[in-house]
């Protein structure tokens, strides 16, 4: 679909990529380590996939859930996959930590408290890209 942006080359942080889908970091101001695993085909919804892509992208979600735990060490993962503004099949995955701005509200809810935004470290960045496309391959290897 020429206006979806999901079926664009992605502007963010490519962390991980095949023909499927793709894992990327959105370097979001508040939640730095915030991943999306974007379908590449433009599919509306989880249920208009067959079986085995539904898996497929369970996996690699799960994978990215687990390589963020491991890297990142969270208080609570949120996933999300809602669709509403952005019609194309994408999870959110999302570190939540419990002094972020939003805890324990969801990050698109009303802020609890002031917070400072840390930016993630370049090393940070690069282990989590290894992680990430280990647990991925080994998910998907399985």
């Amino acid at each position: 679909m020429r206006n979806c942006p999901l079926c664009q080359p992605t502007p963010y942080d490519l962390l991980w990529q095949d023909d499927f889908c793709r894992v990327v970091l959105l370097h979001d101001a508040d939640y730095p380590a915030y991943c999306r695993v974007e379908l590449i085909a433009h599919v509306k919804e989880m249920t208009d996939l067959p079986p085995a892509a539904r898996a497929r992208t369970m996996k690699v979600v799960f994978a990215v859930e687990t390589a963020l735990r491991e890297v990142i060490q969270p208080d609570k993962i949120n996933l999300a996959s809602l669709g509403n503004k952005t019609p194309h099949m994408h999870w959110h995955v999302l570190p939540r930590f419990e002094s972020d701005k939003h805890f324990p509200n969801s990050h698109w809810g009303s802020a609890m408290r002031d917070s400072e935004s840390q930016p993630m470290r370049q090393d940070v960045r690069d282990h989590l890209q290894r992680v990430v496309t280990m647990r991925v391959e080994c998910a998907l290897n399985s």
